[in-house]
């Protein structure tokens, strides 16, 4: 007997993702990225610790390094630099193909809310086949909330207590997955509404979610 597909969601529901240690394991990627920037301009970056706090903008980091006058022209450069270093050796976390189709599975709409430079962002996610809907870079913590409201999410997941910020800025709810720098501790204190093990966890999640939203 067949499987019935399953019935699509009466209101068509957002589902925003953080990208970094969300839907990709970047830090192979954005590690040899740094050493390249580092190797051009003669300045120790300490890539293996650069990469165990991802999350903010990109600025943030260059600021342990580079001096204030110089932060502005070195993200232009690692911008520049990142497409040949870090696409190819960053992977998909677990699930993150699964979590976006079970969104679009539903009739709702997945999209990509993120601090990277977004055409990098695209890159990521066209070289690992992940589809969102959208994809909107630039945006970080609080600031993500502009995104979230623009397209109506009613969820947002995320790995970092900054997207657990953008999340209830926006008046959505806060789904976070401790498989980046911050532990479910710290996501929970920040005041995620879930917190799923990982994103193989999310298609089951949000079936329920959905159910009980519907029945409700």
């Amino acid at each position: 007997m067949a499987l019935m597909a399953p019935e699509p969601l009466t209101r068509p529901l957002t589902v925003g993702f953080d990208l970094d240690m969300t839907l990709i394991d970047s830090r192979p990627g954005i590690r040899a990225a740094y050493r390249a920037l580092s190797a051009e301009t003669g300045v120790w970056i300490d890539a293996d610790l650069a990469v165990t706090r991802l999350g903010p903008p990109l600025e943030q980091e260059l600021a342990h390094w580079f001096p204030d006058e110089r932060i502005l022209e070195m993200g232009d450069r690692y911008r520049e630099l990142y497409p040949a270093y870090a696409i190819a050796p960053t992977h998909a976390m677990p699930g993150a193909r699964e979590a976006v189709a079970a969104v679009q599975a539903l009739g709702g709409r997945a999209i990509v809310v993120t601090a990277k430079h977004e055409p990098n962002a695209k890159m990521h996610l066209a070289h690992l086949g992940i589809e969102p809907d959208e994809v909107i870079g630039w945006l970080w913590a609080e600031a993500k909330a502009e995104a979230l409201r623009e397209y109506d999410a009613g969820v947002y997941v995320g790995d970092h207590v900054g997207d657990v910020r953008g999340a209830r800025t926006a008046g959505a709810l806060s789904v976070a997955v401790p498989t980046g720098p911050c532990d479910e501790r710290e996501l929970r204190e920040a005041g995620a509404d879930v917190v799923l093990p990982d994103l193989a966890a999310f298609p089951a999640w949000f079936a329920g979610y959905t159910g009980t939203a519907a029945a409700g």
